[in-house]
């Protein structure tokens, strides 16, 4: 199979082009090598990947280039995180949604008809919360009031109770709070709306906290766990906002990368115009404040400063059940939280330099 991998000089997708490559298929790498991802220096070309095209996925001609003698498409490209405001808005639609439309556009008249999209857990919002009284119910978003007087746990929008979190399903509602999870939702809904207009199948792998070699490092579009790494490398502690027992589900980017591989080859044997949506996370549930010590213990860097400070765009907890990708697509995670953490913690970031933690002060 040859696959084009959007975003594949990137820290998720340049490991799904060696996964890809171990499993005997070839990848075609398209990447526009933004800056503000791979830091002022491009990465060298994957030896990995059979060649690398360097631009933009809104660029129709290109992606048209790109897609000749292409089988199945991997679209990893999007702007990721919650950026700094709302300011950001425009680039997250432009990036993500125009994008994607743009590539599955291209896709229809190319009569490429198999693909697998990066999502992501947040179209969720929060995740699934119990009331004792009430059984199943939805917490709307947090109050500024509740958070700056150090309240975090969602309650009870009937009665006030505390609630109990567990793992949210696939056929949950979406409820994103974020434009970031606006735009995902966004991609998933075109992504279906295609597979049905053009014969087409897809699947949507809804990521949960991707960590891992190679994460970016230093920019407002990080993932967490970049942000614990880069202040450990520069000696300072990890700052952790609320009270650090917001829970969240840390997967490893090789098993990321594993599940790519086993939906490229699975989506192949799809009815046209079918799309399916898997969780795809470790299955053990951690805090944020476990995650943050975790990495210092084992960097041997200071302890994580817990600073009671927040985002409104976050949620509290949100960890969902992956059961069905291991049923169906036969997927299990074989990277351990300990010893992933255990090697995050040394491992150089996007942008670093090799030897970055021996001169941090």
């Amino acid at each position: 199979m040859r696959v084009l991998v959007t975003g594949g000089a990137g820290f998720i997708g340049s490991e799904i082009v060696r996964a890809l490559a171990s499993a005997g298929h070839r990848a075609v790498v398209f990447d526009a090598l933004l800056p503000s991802v791979h830091g002022a220096q491009a990465p060298p070309a994957d030896a990995d990947a059979e060649r690398r095209i360097i631009a933009d996925v809104r660029d129709r001609a290109a992606v048209d280039g790109a897609l000749r003698g292409i089988d199945a498409v991997c679209h990893q490209a999007a702007m990721v995180g919650l950026g700094t405001d709302f300011a950001d808005a425009p680039e997250y639609v432009g990036c993500n949604d125009l994008g994607t439309a743009v590539l599955l556009a291209a896709m229809a008249d190319a009569g490429v008809r198999r693909l697998v999209l990066a999502g992501s857990m947040v179209v969720y919002g929060e995740g699934r919360y119990d009331c004792p009284r009430h059984g199943t119910v939805r917490p709307g978003p947090r109050a500024a009031a509740d958070l700056d007087a150090g309240r975090f746990e969602p309650h009870c929008p009937r009665c006030g109770a505390e609630l109990a979190s567990g793992l949210v399903a696939e056929d949950a509602p979406t409820d994103p709070r974020n434009v970031y999870a606006a735009t995902k939702l966004a991609q998933e809904h075109l992504t279906a709306a295609w597979a049905r207009a053009a014969g087409g199948s897809a699947v949507s792998l809804r990521y949960h906290n991707v960590y891992g070699p190679g994460m970016p490092r230093d920019t407002p579009y990080a993932g967490v766990a970049s942000f614990f790494r880069s202040a450990l490398a520069r000696g300072e502690a990890p700052r952790v906002f609320e009270d650090g027992c917001q829970r969240r589900d840390f997967v490893h980017v090789r098993d990321v990368a594993a599940a790519n591989v086993l939906a490229l080859e699975a989506v192949q044997e799809y009815e046209p115009g079918g799309f399916d949506a898997y969780n795809t996370g470790s299955g053990e549930p951690h805090t944020i404040g476990e995650m943050a010590s975790a990495l210092a213990s084992a960097h041997g860097g200071p302890a994580p400063e817990i600073t009671g400070e927040y985002r409104l765009g976050d949620v509290r907890h949100v960890t969902a059940d992956s059961q069905r990708l291991r049923d169906e697509l036969g997927w299990k995670p074989k990277e351990g939280f300990a010893e992933g953490m255990a090697e995050f913690a040394t491992a150089p970031l996007r942008g670093m330099r090799p030897n970055a933690d021996a001169q941090r002060p």
